[in-house]
């Protein structure tokens, strides 16, 4: 599509960049500042009715379709070039029903939106370690986080969805309307329509017993040997995520760690507090953390622990997988890689899935990988461009000398762009059925940037 071109007028109520105009440079930045693309025109939509039109526009005249929540995309794909960016970040409505325990959140809310909104009445909504993250986005990929163990995935508290599909209506996806497309939604990405809002169940969650423990890196091998095995039968009050880092050179760690390259569990416990020092006991016992930050915090302050360490634009390389076991040789490489962090923000996450997530049928929903133990993210994260190739040669090693392990697949929001069979492997059996209901809703495939399903062919049932 020819750049600058004057474009027939949307009927919208929110407002429209295009490249001369002013804004339109900022509007572009995401959250991963290696993305840049430079879409025709960016519909920031106020409603709605905008987004249908911004729909309906983008069908008719055949546009590349883009769609922005909270522009985390590791990949970018909140973003294109030369098409229409259909941003939600204007829609950002929250209402919090305390006595049913639900949540409405509109399509351009944050975590952090959501948890001040829920906080107030003791509740939470399972999902996220950053609270710029968007809801949608983070969402429609399944939704780890810090309550997964107790109480699952994002996905397995969503009730309803109102989305717009590719024909420009919009429906209601829910276990009573729409169940096929409600299934599909759970997992499998912005590749059914526009989800212009959410309602959530949300979950006792006020104040937590949470925070990292690190450890030496020559401690590395038993940290993970022990937690390998800890989390799989750990109480499902307790969560935490294992880490290869490097400590920050700010408050609060302390001076004689900055810059050093170590280990950690970031740990959250959710039960009664007069039980959280019996619960963390074993993680102390076996291994005194050469740092003990584990306190009493509100939900909200750990979901926003790392904001400032990650701040929007720093350039990110994202591999994953899916992982069962930690055998000795898995462990052995970890080491290694560990050791090698290139820079200061690049790190490895084990993220646990089992718990309340695993009592959930791989086919319930689009998510597959249900019965694996955890989420294994490797990121290679750097501020300076001139550190691009060092970071993503580290991260692509680590994962090569790690993927002989893995499950197969890996969780849709820590992926790049990596091909068909990579999303193949990742919905796995469930890959026809999303195929289907692709072809039902889009059979067009306008929502194409996005973690691709392609419509099943002559399956054109279009409602």
């Amino acid at each position: 599509m020819e750049k600058n071109r004057v474009l027939p007028p949307i009927s919208m109520r929110g407002e429209i960049l295009q490249p001369q105009d002013a804004g339109y440079a900022a509007a572009c930045h995401i959250y991963n500042g290696m993305i840049d693309k430079h879409p025709a025109m960016l519909v920031r939509c106020a409603d709605v009715a905008d987004v249908i039109s911004a729909v309906n526009y983008a069908r008719e005249e055949g546009m590349l379709l883009a769609i922005r929540g909270g522009g985390h995309s590791g990949a970018g794909l909140g973003m294109c070039n030369d098409g229409m960016v259909i941003d939600l970040s204007l829609m950002r409505g929250i209402h919090v029903d305390p006595e049913a325990r639900t949540v409405l959140v509109e399509g351009g809310c944050t975590l952090g939106d959501v948890d001040h909104a829920t906080h107030a009445f003791g509740l939470a909504l399972p999902g996220g370690i950053i609270s710029t993250t968007g809801v949608a986005g983070l969402t429609l990929g399944g939704g780890l986080g810090y309550l997964t163990r107790q109480y699952g995935l994002t996905i397995d508290s969503l009730l309803e969805a109102d989305v717009v599909l590719a024909n420009g209506h919009l429906v209601k996806a829910s276990a009573e309307h729409n169940p096929d497309l409600f299934w599909a939604l759970r997992g499998g990405g912005g590749n059914f329509g526009v989800v212009t809002s959410f309602l959530f169940r949300v979950h006792p969650a006020d104040n937590v017993v949470a925070g990292p423990m690190l450890w030496p890196m020559e401690d590395a091998p038993e940290v993970l040997r022990w937690y390998g095995q800890f989390i799989k039968t750990a109480p499902e009050t307790i969560n935490g995520f294992f880490a290869f880092l490097t400590v920050p050179p700010a408050a609060p760690f302390p001076e004689h760690l900055h810059l050093k390259k170590m280990c950690g569990i970031v740990w959250c416990y959710t039960g009664p507090p007069s039980g959280a020092e019996a619960a963390l006991q074993p993680a102390r016992k076996f291994k005194t953390p050469a740092l003990d930050m584990v306190g009493t915090l509100p939900m909200p302050a750990l979901q926003s622990m790392f904001d400032g360490l990650y701040p929007p634009g720093l350039r990110w390389y994202w591999k994953a997988d899916f992982v069962d076991e930690l055998p000795e040789e898995a462990i052995a490489e970890h080491v290694r890689f560990g050791n090698l962090l290139p820079t200061m923000h690049s790190s490895m996450h084990l993220y646990p899935i089992n718990g309340a997530a695993a009592r959930v049928g791989r086919h319930d929903t689009a998510w597959n990988f249900r019965d694996t133990t955890w989420s294994m993210v490797i990121v290679g994260v750097d501020p300076d461009p001139r550190n691009d190739e060092k970071i993503m040669a580290w991260a692509r090693a680590y994962w090569d000398a790690l993927h002989p392990y893995a499950a197969g697949g890996a969780y849709v929001n820590f992926m790049m762009e990596e091909g068909d069979e990579r999303i193949r492997d990742t919905y796995g059996a469930n890959y026809p059925r999303l195929a289907k209901v692709k072809a039902q809703y889009d059979p067009q495939n306008l929502f194409r940037v996005n973690q691709n399903i392609k419509p099943a062919e002559r399956e054109h049932i279009f409602t």
